[in-house]
């Protein structure tokens, strides 16, 4: 929401939406990022961790928002980038002017080769190498994104005291929980090996295939996640559990990332969850569900994932259909029920709530570089990130009182604008906060253990139990209408919260993305 008719969000404008946000009965707000940038990647590249970026307000601006959240017993996590700074960041400032001063080595600073060519194979994700040459100190520095984004050097322990300096600062504040920015390129190797051809093994769900890096193997021990990440993340854990209940939640892709995201959470000594991009990229259906429920169960221990079917990187939910269809009711409130049951954590990215399906963005309305470069084959980001729709009628959907917004209102969202759904008790909004508040009083939904059922196509369905409870969730991963048989002992259908479901004796029918929850009743 503008508050200021710039045409881009702020944090006025999110203290205008509070009471909103409270009634959609969710536990915290993850904002991206909010500091001082020069906003070559909308924020993520940072000038000062301190502050907050004109453009979205003042640091008093972040104080009211935590405590109006606060008082909903809502907890505010912020996103921080601390893989790389940009380069307009007083740090890198100081670093390239020599390789004397104080910072110099907060970098990753490389000579080139004895040939005069780059120090290895490695390259950014938003296309060329990922080395820069600068003039001044006569060596290449290390940029995993834009060349405006220049990695942090942590096998230096000043950089580390230094970013548990700016967590306290934050915490001091009342912040309740760090989203940590591509943990997995924290840390590379310190001998720069070259990454290997990918070969014959799949391409990681964060890379494109169109992509140039998608053919590199960034495995460990090369241009991604060194075992020293985790050394990092546990002298990081102990920093913020000085504090009361602060939350590290890490952003983990690459290669193997939901086996990486188990790793960097099961000890209970690292983050206290992450999440994987296993269900970012690929539709919604069951076999990206089961494979990933199994693959994590096998590997998670003691830890915990939180899940996500969308971001501010991947296509809205309501657009991850199998067969391109995009904006379905019965699909999204079916991907709502089935992503709300997993195991773990949930990220619900806005404007979900409101079904919003993925926006279609003309070339010369881009703003994301990545989608720049790499377009017409990739598309960006720019889809999933169009503004909210607060009121059909009014000027850019209530948004702002602007001319013109940072993107373009997506005209197909009017219909599903905030105040179209808000007192309909049969709209995708009402749907989701029923079902949130009623997933609050579920405590075997919330922290119990899973357990995936053998099921034909196009059925999805566990278990999740705890002590004495059983709930068994039941999805139809189809249009079409299908069956179900009720295993043995009884069970009690929570009619109010199910959807396309009919029940007769022990046979269930299912119309299409129908689902139901079952509560085994004690003998």
């Amino acid at each position: 929401m503008d508050s200021n008719g710039d045409g881009i969000g702020d944090l006025p404008g999110i203290i205008s939406k509070v009471d909103y946000i409270a009634s959609l009965n969710i536990d915290a707000v993850w904002l991206s990022p909010v500091f001082t940038s020069p906003m070559k990647d909308f924020g993520y590249d940072v000038s000062d961790y301190r502050g907050i970026d004109p453009v979205f307000g003042t640091l008093d601006d972040f104080k009211e928002l935590v405590q109006k959240l606060h008082a909903y017993d809502i907890k505010v996590i912020i996103d921080q980038v601390w893989a790389h700074t940009s380069n307009q960041h007083e740090w890198f400032k100081t670093s390239r002017q020599d390789k004397e001063n104080d910072k110099a080595d907060w970098y990753i600073w490389v000579d080139p080769k004895d040939d005069g060519s780059l120090p290895n194979n490695w390259l950014s994700l938003f296309g060329g190498p990922a080395w820069t040459w600068d003039e001044g100190r006569q060596q290449y520095y290390m940029h995993h994104f834009l060349s405006e984004q220049p990695n942090l050097n942590y096998w230096n322990p000043d950089v580390r005291e230094a970013i548990k300096d700016i967590t306290r600062f934050w915490m001091n504040l009342g912040v309740d929980g760090f989203r940590l920015d591509v943990i997995n390129s924290f840390i590379n190797h310190p001998d720069l090996l070259d990454n290997p051809p990918r070969g014959d093994r799949p391409i990681p769900s964060d890379i494109a295939a169109d992509n140039p890096m998608a053919g590199q193997y960034r495995c460990n021990g090369y241009s991604y996640v060194s075992d020293e990440t985790y050394e990092w993340l546990e002298e990081l854990r102990t920093c913020t559990d000085a504090y009361d209940s602060v939350c590290l939640m890490g952003e983990v892709g690459g290669e193997h990332s939901s086996q990486r995201a188990c790793d960097f959470t099961k000890t209970g000594k690292r983050l206290h969850t992450a999440y994987s991009f296993s269900y970012l990229r690929q539709p919604i259906g069951k076999s990206i569900i089961e494979n990933t429920i199994q693959k994590i169960e096998n590997q998670i221990d003691d830890g915990w994932m939180t899940n996500t079917f969308s971001n501010h990187d991947y296509i809205r939910t309501a657009s991850k259909t199998k067969d391109g269809e995009t904006g379905d009711t019965d699909f999204i409130l079916f991907a709502m029920a089935l992503g709300l049951s997993l195991r773990g954590s949930f990220c619900l990215y806005q404007g979900e709530e409101l079904g919003l399906e993925e926006a279609e963005v003309a070339f010369e309305d881009m703003q994301d570089p990545y989608g720049i470069e790499f377009y017409p084959e990739f598309k960006g980001r720019d889809g999933c990130r169009t503004p909210m729709p607060w009121n059909k009628d009014s000027k850019l959907a209530g948004f702002s009182a602007a001319e013109k917004s940072w993107l373009p209102i997506y005209s197909p969202h009017l219909k599903k604008a905030m105040d179209q759904q808000d007192d309909n008790p049969n709209s995708v909004l009402n749907h989701f906060r029923r079902f949130l508040k009623w997933r609050k009083t579920q405590d075997v939904l919330k922290i119990g253990n899973i357990d995936l059922i053998e099921t034909p196509e196009p059925l999805i369905a566990f278990s999740r139990s705890l002590e004495t409870q059983t709930m068994l969730c039941i999805f139809n991963d189809s249009n079409d209408e299908t069956k179900f048989n009720l295993p043995d002992g009884e069970w009690k259908l929570s009619e109010d919260i199910s959807r396309n479901i009919a029940v007769h004796d022990e046979k269930v029918k299912l119309k299409a993305y129908g689902f139901g929850f079952f509560d085994k009743l004690k003998s």
